[in-house]
């Protein structure tokens, strides 16, 4: 299975976008024994639509053009589901063991999400009920896959 973390806009350089690149290889190595292959990055631009509503729909349809036919949708939203890190691995293994080709971490624009978007993927996961930078979300998600692919190995990185 093929991990994506999507997201809308780009990181810079600086101290999140290292932190971002840390647990991305962290994560890339850890989880080939499970048959994941690596967590790639995508980044679509910004929606330049005058109102709220274009600029998601502009952005849900450069997201959904990134990635590849058959991929299962995660979108990561406030109003989503908060899961313990244990069931987010598990997720991630019951889909690697499905045979699903490539599984998608999605993170929206300043805006949100298009409802279309949201109302398909597969399931909406939230990091609690602040408002984060989308950078240091980026960084949470990346830690959070990097803690997945641990639990599934059973390194004793996460300690339950």
């Amino acid at each position: 299975m093929r991990l994506l973390l999507a997201g809308v806009g780009r990181m810079k350089a600086g101290p999140e976008r290292d932190l971002l690149d840390r647990y991305v290889t962290r994560a890339r190595a850890s989880a080939r024994p499970l048959g994941i292959a690596g967590l790639d990055l995508v980044e679509v631009e910004e929606g330049r639509g005058r109102s709220a509503e274009e600029r998601k729909r502009e952005e849900a349809a450069a997201l959904s053009a990134r990635l590849p036919a058959g991929t299962v949708v995660v979108a990561l939203d406030e109003r989503g589901r908060s899961l313990p890190s244990q069931d987010f691995a598990a997720r991630i293994g019951a889909l690697a063991d499905a045979g699903t080709p490539a599984l998608a971490f999605v993170i929206g624009g300043p805006d949100g999400f298009d409802e279309g978007f949201r109302a398909a993927a597969r399931d909406v996961v939230s990091f609690g009920a602040a408002t984060m930078p989308h950078q240091l979300v980026r960084v949470v998600l990346a830690e959070q896959i990097y803690r997945a692919v641990t639990i599934l190995t059973r390194h004793p990185y996460h300690r339950a």
